[in-house]
């Protein structure tokens, strides 16, 4: 089953490697008989499908949690193997189309306008004023 990340991206199930193992998870005595647990690998270094700028990308932006250029993510949330392939599945898609989305705009610094200086000023000078009237009377 090959894994959608975006109309430009397919990753090839071959590229795809799957391991089972006993989950911790809900699942009472049935999950100390059964491999519910999933990790799925992905190689994003020698990955056929990636050109050399998206690979670049996904190298840089997800250096951290590669190991050896390959890409891990487990799930164990549910209590059916099938359940946890399909959101290991949506993990890694998430994460490939997280690390190749473009950057968001730089925010340009703005000043404050005259008008909001002005509220702003009115509501310090109202703060003041409400924990002067706090205050113990003089004794004069």
């Amino acid at each position: 089953m090959d894994l959608e990340v975006s109309a430009a991206l397919t990753i090839p199930a071959s590229e795809l490697g799957w391991r089972f193992s006993r989950s911790s998870g809900p699942g009472g005595q049935h999950v100390n008989t059964s491999d519910s647990r999933v990790e799925l690998s992905w190689n994003v270094a020698d990955s056929a499908v990636l050109s050399d700028y998206q690979r670049l990308m996904l190298l840089t932006r997800l250096g951290r949690r590669l190991i050896a250029g390959v890409i891990t993510v487990t799930a164990s949330e549910r209590r059916s193997q099938l359940r946890n392939r399909e959101i290991a599945l949506a993990k890694l898609s998430d994460l490939v189309a997280e690390g190749l989305a473009p950057e968001a705009a730089r925010r340009r610094a703005t000043k404050p306008t005259r008008g909001s200086n002005r509220r702003r000023l009115a509501a310090k000078e109202q703060r003041s004023a409400t924990k002067r009237q706090r205050k113990r009377p003089s004794a004069e």
